[in-house]
């Protein structure tokens, strides 16, 4: 039985495990010396197997070696630090957390929300000579013994997350050690990651993409992985430069705005070793998947992944197996299929609704059997998502349930219209949504940028759509923005989009 303990403990002990720009890395032996010493100070404040600490720090390598410290012999729960007062009071309350750890000296919001909660605040330190991601905890008056004390093992809970709660209360998704493990490991097989890896992480560490596809993927191969501060278009080829990564991963939006800067940095992209390129979290466009291989060079591998699955689902392969563009891939650790509203399953070819099962998939949601009732059927966990599996197994999602426009009867996949409007050639970044309508109940409408230096008239864009699609797809309002609203990990969010452009 591993624990995350043992899959750092288990590589070679001299290896680059953590890295940032400009700092020394900490070496898996360091790492795992690091990870003992969490542990120890944390049982020493009572907390255990079990317990929940909330993370607020930032994105950083030592969010990074907390993350991995507090999930080893506890559950992680990091929030974004972006959070106002009265978010971090929910979340903290909505999650029971017995401490959070914040930086030294931190003037984040959450200090308040936890102290009105009576919540523990443990502070953090390093300096900047220190490898990246070494930290100690600061001198704190919490004292206790843990109920479970030592390192968390497979059914021990060691991350929880909150699901979007675009149209709900958010929902609480515990992850077990198994499920963590058992995603890292499929992301590191589908990939092919091993110790010679270096992956450029630029995605938030306080969502499953980053913690999971990017980190712990990197230690389940013994692979070298290099935390930014953060995505920062400006700065990414500066560190792409520096780093020489053989991969990242990212959302669309982030690798639109990587291509938007890349004629400008021809002397870096002539001198990269990337292995591939991967995407997941929302839609890659197959024009922009077309331009990252033509600009890097190399395959580019769009994945499928969730929360309650600790991400990763289906994903595209790497060469000499097939990479089919517009689609995921085919199961990437998980069983994937499509389930009737009845609960049988369909054949290749025929659209339904994609579910899966298997030991990355949590097992239920925390204190909500109206959710699970919902969610479950004959243990396949309902994902929401529609979409079909051709004859050879590689998944098509055409849309989320509750994102498909209904108008006026006539149900339409934004997805569909996204693809279209990308393909004009003045159009950088599109993302189509229903709008409320008095009379057809939900029309649609979609949001558009430009490429830089790039125009067009509405009515241009809209004859164009004209033209591949049938009328009732046709967006019957487009707005030009310099950019489009996203959430906080950078996905582009449908759900909710007509009410935060004021057009309710």
């Amino acid at each position: 039985m591993k624990t995350i303990f043992d899959i750092v403990n288990a590589q070679q002990s001299e290896s680059p495990a953590i890295g940032a720009p400009d700092r020394v890395s900490l070496s898996y032996g360091e790492l795992g010396l690091l990870l003992q010493q969490i542990a120890d100070a944390l049982n020493g404040c009572g907390i255990g197997r079990g317990d929940r600490v909330a993370i607020v720090l930032p994105n950083g390598p030592e969010m990074a070696t907390a993350f991995l410290g507090v999930s080893a012999c506890a559950s992680a729960a990091p929030l974004n630090p972006a959070y106002k007062s009265n978010e971090f009071s929910f979340y903290l309350d909505d999650l029971k957390a017995k401490a959070v750890i914040v930086e030294a000296g931190s003037t984040s919001p959450v200090i308040e929300a936890a102290n009105e909660l009576g919540i523990p605040v443990l502070p953090i330190q390093w300096a900047q000579p220190d490898a990246a991601g070494f930290f100690f905890f600061a001198d704190n008056a919490l004292h206790g013994t843990p109920a479970k004390p030592g390192w968390s093992v497979a059914t021990d809970e060691a991350l929880v997350l909150h699901t979007s709660g675009t149209t709900s209360r958010p929902k609480v998704v515990p992850l077990s050690t198994d499920n963590v493990l058992a995603s890292g490991s499929n992301v590191a097989k589908t990939l092919r990651l091993d110790e010679t890896d270096v992956g450029l992480n630029i995605m938030p560490l306080f969502h499953i993409h980053g913690l999971i596809a990017s980190l712990l993927s990197s230690m389940t191969a013994g692979a070298h992985v290099v935390c930014t501060p953060g995505f920062n278009a400006l700065k990414f080829f500066q560190w792409f430069d520096a780093v020489r990564p053989t991969w990242y991963t990212a959302v669309p939006t982030m690798h639109q705005a990587i291509l938007s800067r890349a004629a400008r940095n021809a002397a870096a992209i002539g001198h990269s070793r990337l292995r591939f390129v991967r995407s997941s979290s929302s839609s890659l466009p197959p024009p922009v998947m077309e331009e990252l291989e033509a600009t890097f060079q190399c395959p580019v591998v769009e994945a499928y992944g969730m929360t309650e699955a600790a991400h990763q689902m289906a994903s595209n392969p790497l060469p000499p197996k097939a990479r089919k563009s517009g689609t995921v891939g085919m199961a990437a650790g998980p069983e994937v299929a499509i389930m009737a509203e009845d609960g049988a399953l369909k054949a290749p070819g025929e659209n339904g609704e994609i579910v899966i099962r298997g030991p990355n998939v949590f097992a239920a949601y925390e204190n909500n059997p109206q959710a699970n009732a919902s969610a479950f059927t004959d243990g396949w966990f309902r994902t929401g998502d529609l979409g079909k599996l051709d004859a050879e197994g590689y998944l098509t999602i055409s849309g989320r349930l509750k994102e498909i426009i209904n108008r006026g009867g006539e149900k339409i996949a934004p997805r569909e219209v996204d693809d279209v409007l990308q393909a004009h050639p003045a159009i950088d970044q599109v993302v189509t949504f229903a709008m409320p309508h008095d009379k057809l109940g939900e029309a649609v409408a979609a949001v558009v940028v430009f490429k830089e230096g790039a125009s067009a008239e509405v009515s241009d864009i809209r004859a164009f759509a004209s033209e591949r699609l049938a009328a009732f797809k046709v967006p019957a309002t487009i707005i030009i923005m310099d950019e489009i609203p996203k959430g906080a990990t950078g996905k582009l969010q449908r759900i909710g989009l007509a009410e935060k452009l004021g057009l309710v």
